[in-house]
């Protein structure tokens, strides 16, 4: 049988069945950890086949799915028509009408220094039982777990990371629960808002999909996304109370062209006003001081066919004062991305760069402003959240240099390597950086493996560092392993 005619009866007994469970009402997320389905996504968008707003997550499968249900699939290659085929697996499997239970767990003997987009534990231990619901209207999961830093010196914890309640009202999705964000177009970074620090309580609202505007004008931004949520800061700080805001506005004005506009902030807790007019002053100086503590983001990532290779460039800056061009305080991630055919299926390869010691212009990098990206002196816990950075996972005054290639095979199978150079914190400002108290360099070479089967996954990761975070020392082998099993 001819591929095209074999992706067309596929495809259409996927339609059937998406047709009937209800997907376009009950709008659930692909979730923030999973490589093999970010890749999927963005060949589907570099093939034109959906929109190219795809670095807010998670993403709403109605963002997704209507455009693949109408594209013509029998017109593309091999390798997209499969990505568009798992998509809408996936997104059936996750949109089924009903309840659904899973249950996991994640034991390792050291975390990964480097938590990327698809990083397992945090902790040297964890589990998680989870029920879920879909209807029409209502995705809902109550997820009850406990979480240990350390097996030999630290308390297991009650977790109730990933429960959320998501309520379709008309166009919009409104939320509620411990949900994890990814803002940015990195693979092994995000600057302002990332998976490294557990999910915060936390209430939102977002699009349920990314149409064009109808408005005149801003229907030349093309497809576009918009969310924004509060939440708490909880847990162990030195002010309590503090909330967390963060805005994000996605376009995608030109074939391949992303741009995305994010504002992050902190704001009430402790010896600060509850003000909502706080949240509109946007002047920081020694003349006119704010109350908050926010960051402004901008990313842009742009997309081409290149001799057939689909291939990405793509940065994001984060601005911890307010100008954004002078005395800025400017973070920097600089990546580019190609997905190569290998054996009919990508091979991504992805190389990237991360900074987070602050310019004073936005790219005056010869002047350099030092513990100033997530501490802030009103707010001295800074922008963290039970003792790790909200967004960049070296926190102050670090560089990261990645180089990761990801392939996954016929079968499901994803073999992944990825070679990390760290520098962690500076002379300048030793102190302030809260994953290595004194500056250290470190090498990272990282395996990882991730086996499906019918009802659970095991994933597999295997490191070593020639190096560790002070006060530690030495080389440090790595092992993990994290089972999810579908009950």
């Amino acid at each position: 049988m001819r591929t095209g005619a074999m992706g067309r009866r596929l495809a259409g007994a996927l339609f059937l069945l998406l047709g009937t469970t209800g997907l376009a009402g009950a709008s659930p997320w692909g979730e923030v950890g999973d490589n093999p389905l970010r890749g999927d996504i963005e060949m589907l968008a570099a093939a034109g086949l959906i929109d190219g707003v795809t670095t807010q997550w998670p993403l709403p499968w109605t963002a997704i799915v209507p455009a693949l249900k109408a594209a013509d699939l029998d017109a593309q290659p091999d390798a997209v028509q499969a990505a568009a085929l798992r998509v809408l697996g996936r997104a059936t499997r996750e949109n089924r009408p009903g309840f659904s239970t899973s249950a996991s767990l994640d034991l390792t003997n050291a975390p990964a220094l480097v938590h990327g987009f698809d990083s397992l534990g945090r902790g040297e231990g964890q589990t998680q039982v989870a029920l879920s619901y879909s209807s029409n209207t209502v995705a809902a999961r109550l997820a009850v777990g406990s979480y240990t830093q350390d097996f030999k010196n630290g308390a297991t914890k009650l977790a109730l990371d990933d429960s959320y309640l998501a309520v379709k009202a008309g166009d919009a999705l409104v939320y509620g629960g411990w949900l994890t964000h990814w803002w940015g177009p990195g693979w092994i970074s995000a600057l302002t808002l990332s998976n490294n620090a557990r999910p915060m309580p936390q209430v939102g609202i977002q699009r349920l999909d990314t149409s064009p505007s109808t408005w005149p004008v801003l229907e030349w931004l093309g497809p576009w996304q918009a969310e924004f949520f509060l939440g708490l800061l909880d847990g162990p700080r030195l002010q309590k109370n503090t909330v967390f805001d963060a805005l994000r506005v996605t376009v995608n004005p030109a074939p391949g062209l992303e741009i995305g506009l994010a504002r992050t902030g902190e704001i009430c807790g402790q010896g600060h006003p509850c003000d909502p007019a706080e949240y509109f002053q946007l002047n920081n100086s020694p003349t006119d001081v704010n109350r908050t503590n926010d960051e402004g983001v901008v990313d842009i990532k742009y997309s081409h066919d290149l001799w057939g290779v689909p291939v990405q460039a793509y940065m994001q800056l984060m601005n911890e004062d307010s100008s954004p061009i002078t005395h800025s305080g400017t973070s920097h991630l600089f990546g580019a991305t190609a997905f190569i055919p290998l054996a009919g299926r990508p091979l991504r390869l992805t190389a990237e760069y991360a900074d987070s010691i602050s310019t004073t212009d936005i790219f005056s990098f010869a002047s350099r402003i030092y513990g100033f990206s997530y501490t802030n002196g009103g707010y001295p816990d800074g922008m963290r959240y039970r003792g790790r950075t909200i967004g960049f996972s070296l926190d102050d005054d670090s560089r990261l240099l990645s180089l990761q290639g990801s392939w996954t095979d016929a079968d499901g199978w994803t073999y992944e390597m990825t070679l990390h150079h760290a520098v962690i914190g500076t002379a300048q400002s030793a102190g302030a950086n809260i994953v290595s108290p004194a500056p250290v360099k470190v090498n990272i070479l990282e395996g990882r493996l991730s086996l499906p089967f019918r009802h659970f996954t095991l994933d597999l990761r295997g490191s070593v560092q020639d190096d560790q975070a002070r006060p530690d020392h030495g080389v440090l082998p790595a092992v993990e392993a994290a089972l999810r099993i579908a009950l």
